[in-house]
């Protein structure tokens, strides 16, 4: 999600580890596991530290700060920008925060500016448990999706100074994961009352007037793209990084659409989607996986579809800057340590997201909690989010099922394409045609 999914701000949802020595091979001449598991330097009480946290509102929350600064003394400033003042300020203004958190395509207009420092695995106390949905691209042994900014393809740096992505697995971490989830398009089954299993649906005249689609360019395009190419008018060769052509042909597609009167609305903000979908305004829309529970949690029904071609996917990360050094370094350390430790993990879980460390989470979490979702299976009891209000009823099963169901089915990733420039233009004209 290039925006927060989260209370409205702008986002940015097989379980197995993958050992140093498999990851790292032979090669990197680390064969004793107890090298990577040299822990940072402690924080003390007497010794208080700030971190400032640059990034979207997506994982930060006043519980995390109070958690963090309970168990380790560390006291979280944030800094709450938009996605694209994320990047910019890490490219132009390194000193002014201490730790980054943003989404994984961002890394590639970050990384080359120089301005991160590479995070070493060693110092990162579960490692070995980092999802191989990061690491290698795969759920329970099986590849998925990676058009797009696979995270596979940004997670390793060749050295701790370098600005260039590793192909494989090194000793250095472009970011250490930390949300990540599945998106598809959001339906009112009450109003439809038919089966939606496609994509392709979004621009079904039967829906003329009650559809939606996302006003973000580097994200709506793509969900056009799993609209264009489910109805067999054009297969990409990566819908994240398109040719000029390619957008104009799928840009051509929405405003053919748009001119039809397909699209009651364009909208971009978390709030605007919900009241779409509440008041049946539309029917079937691009969404979010929290702004369909917000709908649910008014009464009314609202499904997170599972399409047959699968899902969009979007995951944001923690990086260090590389002017960061010193007692600040090490609390960065601490607290990315503290953040994959599993209260953080459970926490985000209960609002739709995944973690990174999934064996932590699972720790901190109530077993029909985890049951729900995590496994695809029927709530137990009522389903509560952090603040203790109601999401779910007992009986209720999570969309798209499990984890490995809805992550296992990644098509592609948000990204931003080479020739974003020009997207944006022919997006907006789209949208004002």
């Amino acid at each position: 999600m290039s925006e927060s999914k989260k209370n409205g701000a702008n986002p940015h949802g097989a379980l197995g580890t993958l050992g140093r020595r498999t990851l790292f091979g032979a090669a990197s001449g680390l064969a004793a596991a107890g090298a990577f598991r040299l822990a940072a330097p402690a924080v003390h009480a007497q010794e208080p530290v700030t971190l400032r946290y640059l990034g979207t509102a997506v994982n930060q929350s006043a519980e995390i700060a109070a958690k963090v600064k309970q168990d380790l003394g560390i006291t979280i400033e944030y800094i709450p920008v938009v996605t694209d003042d994320v990047i910019r300020r890490a490219v132009t203004q390194p000193n002014t925060f201490d730790l980054l958190d943003m989404e994984y395509f961002s890394a590639k207009r970050v990384a080359p500016s120089g301005n991160l420092q590479g995070i070493e695995a060693k110092r990162i106390k579960e490692f070995d448990n980092i999802t191989p949905v990061f690491t290698k691209g795969e759920i329970d042994g099986k590849k998925i999706g990676e058009q797009g900014t696979a995270p596979k393809k940004v997670q390793f740096m060749k050295g701790r100074n370098s600005k260039e992505f590793a192909d494989g697995p090194t000793e250095w971490m472009s970011l250490i994961p930390t949300t990540y989830n599945a998106d598809t398009l959001g339906i009112r089954p009450d109003l439809i009352k038919r089966p939606v299993e496609s994509w392709k649906e979004l621009l079904n005249p039967e829906f003329k007037g009650k559809a939606s689609i996302l006003n973000i360019p580097s994200i709506g395009i793509m969900d056009a793209a799993m609209v264009v190419e489910a109805m067999g008018a054009h297969t990409y060769a990566d819908k994240g990084n398109m040719t000029k052509a390619e957008i104009d042909k799928t840009l051509g597609i929405l405003t053919e659409a748009k001119k039809a009167g397909q699209f009651r609305a364009f909208w971009s903000d978390f709030n605007e989607s919900v009241n779409l979908m509440a008041s049946g305004e539309t029917v079937i829309q691009s969404m979010w996986s929290p702004a369909v529970t917000k709908v649910r949690s008014q009464g009314i029904p609202c499904v997170f579809q599972p399409l047959r071609e699968g899902y969009r996917a979007w995951a944001s990360g923690f990086g260090i800057p590389r002017t960061l050094e010193g007692r600040k370094l090490d609390a960065a350390y601490d607290f990315i340590n503290w953040f994959l430790s599993g209260w953080a993990g459970a926490f985000l879980n209960r609002q739709g997201y995944y973690s990174a460390v999934l064996s932590t989470a699972k720790a901190n979490m109530e077993p029909y909690e985890w049951a729900y979702w995590m496994e695809g299976k029927p709530a137990a009891q009522d389903i509560k989010a952090p603040d203790g209000s109601l999401l779910e009823k007992a009986g209720t099963v999570r969309d798209g099922g499990s984890y490995e169901q809805r992550m296992g089915r990644v098509a592609c990733w948000n990204a931003v394409m080479d020739e974003n420039t020009y997207l944006i233009r022919k997006w907006n004209e789209f949208i004002a045609a």
